[in-house]
């Protein structure tokens, strides 16, 4: 899998990118992370970041955070 996407259940800025990965057809799996930010290692591990969401695409090298910015990255690169 290339495209992992980090994220928070109930996080409404989380559930819009899974939708928009869903209805553009995107191959993805979820990491799902702790609510408290303190024990989110595997995020800041790979963003540098304790924030959520983060998209991780392995095949074009993109390690991103903040919704708006996935979002687009999402319609412009990902979508089938």
């Amino acid at each position: 899998m290339s495209v992992t996407l980090y994220s928070l259940d109930g996080c409404p800025y989380c559930e819009k990118v899974h939708d928009a990965l869903d209805e553009n057809g995107v191959d993805y799996e979820t990491e799902w992370v702790e609510g408290l930010h303190s024990e989110r290692d595997e995020v800041k591990r790979v963003s540098n970041q304790r924030s959520v969401p983060v998209l991780v695409d392995e095949e074009h090298g993109v390690t991103m955070g903040e919704s708006d910015r996935i979002l687009e990255y999402v319609e412009t690169t990902l979508a089938e």
